[in-house]
């Protein structure tokens, strides 16, 4: 069976409408948020929490995941979450911060008190 590509890209788009998630809210990069991860151990299952800075956002569509940097005893920690996975449960604005740039990777090199963003307040 022979599929053109008009009709490839209708199935791969019908795809991805079932897998998206609808209710995700607007996330900028620079804003602080807790991201619930479902942890399976053994034959339970519970929600793990990571609290962080949204560094980057990477690809669109399904495909799209964002960096998520936290200090940790000192040490700072970066993950990537897709936020389309079966296994991401929920995300929480925290804070949101005012930024000019789309990737904040300089947070990398600064330690402390410089590493501090200016709070975006709603305007209505």
């Amino acid at each position: 069976m022979k599929f053109y590509l008009r009709e490839k890209n209708a199935i791969i788009d019908f795809g991805e409408n079932i897998r998206t998630r609808k209710n995700l809210s607007k996330i900028f990069v620079g804003d602080t948020v807790k991201i619930g991860i479902v942890i399976k151990e053994g034959n339970k299952e519970r929600v793990q929490y990571y609290q962080g800075i949204i560094l980057s956002k990477n690809n669109s569509g399904i495909n799209l995941t964002i960096s998520v940097r936290k200090i940790f005893q000192g040490i700072g920690v970066e993950r990537k979450f897709l936020l389309h996975s079966p296994k991401f449960e929920s995300i929480e604005i925290i804070k949101s911060s005012r930024v000019r740039r789309s990737k904040l990777y300089y947070l990398r090199n600064i330690i402390g008190k410089g590493s501090r963003l200016k709070q975006r307040f709603k305007t209505k």
